[in-house]
């Protein structure tokens, strides 16, 4: 019976070795998305992939090593992931309605300039005309 807990416990270790290989390997892809993604939402979901996956790292590690203190630092990094990309999505909601309101303020603008030149043409039009029949 204590041969097959050692066993047991041999391949508990191997696949949580073999597991956090390839969340390092997911980890990196998820950074890899992160600088490359073609829009913000992409960046922002990878982000928050990211912390979801170093999250469950620190918690195999936590099993793996058998230390009490990771798990509490699982938590707190949680809390920190979280707001992380609370911010980042506030952060670029701000950039995204900033941006917005100056394109549309831009075309407003644009169209009351418009308006304004085409008064202007039509005040010194008249002008000339008036002139010309005064010279007349």
């Amino acid at each position: 019976m204590g041969s097959e807990i050692v066993v047991l416990e041999k391949l508990c270790h191997g696949f949580f070795v073999g597991l956090l290989l390839f969340l390092a390997i997911l980890t990196l892809l998820c950074l890899l998305r992160a600088v490359l993604g073609p829009r913000i939402a992409d960046r922002v979901v990878a982000v928050n992939m990211l912390g979801t996956m170093v999250i469950v790292m620190i918690a195999i590690l936590t099993l793996l090593l058998q230390e009490d203190y990771l798990a509490d630092i699982c938590v707190i990094y949680a809390m920190i992931s979280f707001l992380a990309v609370i911010v980042l999505t506030k952060v670029y909601m701000g950039v995204y309605l900033e941006h917005k309101n100056v394109s549309t303020l831009g075309a407003e603008e644009i169209l009351s300039r418009e308006e304004a030149a085409s008064e202007e043409a039509e005040e010194v039009l008249e002008k000339e005309e008036s002139t010309k029949e005064e010279e007349l």
